[in-house]
């Protein structure tokens, strides 16, 4: 496996300055952020370390090897809106530029897009299932054209009043995930795997990695440190019993974690997503968080 991280946790760095610190520290690989450029109001969002709607040949070539020279390989490109969004206009607006990153990544010699299947909040799973293949087809035959598996993030989205009740992002669970891929099966459609998201779900992760550990085409490392005192007072349905932590500072059990991966055959991309509050409150405390990461990662992955 390979260690790196995702970059949208310095979005103050240049992809010049990111692909440095990289090597610097002794990661192998980095997920680079492609939102179109003028930022979001969502936290960890609007991140863009690559322009893929103003990129040139020459520079493509320039970021492919510089990363080259520096010993980083670039694991997957990021991009995580809402391709279900109920606003027809504003889903357009989101599929254009997905379809850009796709196009963007086997320039850049990357085979893998990162991002959320997404979700009309206000709508079950069944309501919502319609609109999902028509959007999703597309998506995927243009991924497949270009030779690029595209990995959804298990994450609900759901961290707010104004993503209740269902939250932005369809595919949460098991019970999704074998509908998702029996519905695609060609194999472009895999996991991007969050171990964290499970955790606060309630669900068995050891066992997520062993029934769809064939699926997974990245993962993410983060943690997620429940609160019972919290959860007690307010229930899982609820807010803010749960909290966000770098790999070592929660609930997950990494080591069992890696036990199972391993046993699936992974051999891919592990990026620690730094979403811990804890350390935000500079760039050096940020830069720390991905040091301590690495420190605590490194045991399990050589």
């Amino acid at each position: 496996m390979q260690l790196g991280f995702v970059s949208a946790i310095l979005p103050d760095l240049s992809i010049d300055e990111v692909i440095s610190f990289a090597a610097d520290e002794g990661f192998s690989c980095i997920e680079l952020m492609c939102w179109p450029p003028g930022g979001s109001s969502r936290r960890y969002a609007g991140v863009t370390h690559i322009d893929v709607t103003d990129l040139s040949d020459a520079e493509a070539t320039r970021i492919r090897e510089m990363a080259r020279s520096r010993g980083i390989t670039i694991s997957g490109l990021g991009y995580y809106p809402n391709p279900l969004d109920p606003d027809p206009a504003h889903r357009e607006v989101v599929i254009d530029h997905l379809m850009k990153v796709i196009q963007a990544a086997p320039r850049l010699g990357v085979a893998v897009v990162n991002t959320f299947i997404g979700r009309d909040w206000t709508k079950s799973i069944d309501d919502n299932w319609a609109v999902m293949k028509e959007v999703w087809l597309p998506i995927i035959a243009q991924a497949k054209t270009n030779g690029v598996k595209i990995g959804i993030e298990n994450c609900p989205m759901l961290f707010s009043k104004d993503e209740w009740p269902g939250g932005k992002n369809l595919a949460v669970s098991p019970a999704v995930w074998r509908r998702l891929f029996n519905e695609f099966p060609d194999g472009t459609l895999g996991l991007n795997f969050d171990p964290s998201h499970l955790v606060f779900q309630h669900i068995d992760y050891l066992r997520a990695i062993r029934e769809f550990g064939k699926h997974c085409v990245h993962v993410h490392a983060k943690d997620t440190r429940i609160d019972s005192d919290r959860l007690y007072e307010v229930g899982n349905l609820g807010f803010g019993w749960y909290t966000p932590k770098i790999p070592g500072l929660g609930d997950v059990n990494w080591g069992q974690f890696f036990s199972a991966l391993t046993d699936t055959g992974y051999r891919g991309a592990v990026c620690v997503e730094v979403e811990d509050r804890a350390f935000e409150g500079s760039l050096e405390d940020r830069k720390s968080s991905l040091r301590q990461s690495r420190k605590f990662l490194e045991q399990f992955v050589g």
